[in-house]
């Protein structure tokens, strides 16, 4: 009897020693961190207990406007930019990251620092969008997607919204400008 209760709590111990912990700045298809896409606005605060969570009103509850929640660290440095499916609404998810900090990566290392050639060496595009001032690179593989400034791009192609980029258009060494995540 005394075998099979210690025999037991090894078990346990060892079991409990090598659960695995989940790393803060790891973003994944379906989280960043302790964030996932069924995460509601009134869990931010518990999430980032340690952190600094900004809410800013813009307006109020009847203009419909999204109000964005900044995280920041302990020093200061911006983190994180989230935008809520629904203004103030406390039970709203998640819908829009706006990834600001560059410990924030992919488990292929992509980052906010990256390069275009990061994304396409190592994700499939699934597509390009041509707007008035930039590019949005869609990587559906991690509910990615990327702004590059046209300034980027060949000059014949930084004018006109109607043409059509392709990946060869765009230059290994473009900067990602914005790295977003969305939720549907």
């Amino acid at each position: 009897m005394k075998n099979t209760i210690l025999t037991l709590c090894l078990f346990s111990i060892a079991f409990i020693s090598c659960k695995k912990e989940v790393n803060p700045f790891l973003i994944s298809k379906n989280n960043i961190g302790l964030l996932t896409d069924s995460t509601q606005v009134k869990d931010i605060e518990t999430i980032y207990a340690n952190d600094s969570v900004v809410k800013r009103i813009n307006g109020d509850e009847f203009t419909g406007a999204i109000n964005d929640i900044e995280i920041y660290d302990k020093t200061g440095n911006q983190l994180l930019i989230l935008s809520p499916k629904q203004a103030l609404d406390s039970t709203a998810r998640i819908s829009t990251i706006k990834v600001v900090d560059q410990r924030y990566k992919t488990e292929k290392g992509l980052n906010p620092t990256s390069t275009f050639a990061d994304i396409k060496n190592n994700y499939t595009i699934s597509s390009i969008q041509n707007t008035l001032r930039n590019v949005v690179v869609f990587v559906n593989e991690i509910n990615g997607f990327f702004t590059i400034d046209k300034t980027e791009l060949p000059a014949d192609l930084r004018m006109d919204v109607n043409k059509k980029i392709e990946v060869i258009h765009i230059p290994n060494t473009a900067k990602i400008k914005h790295f977003m995540i969305g939720w549907n």
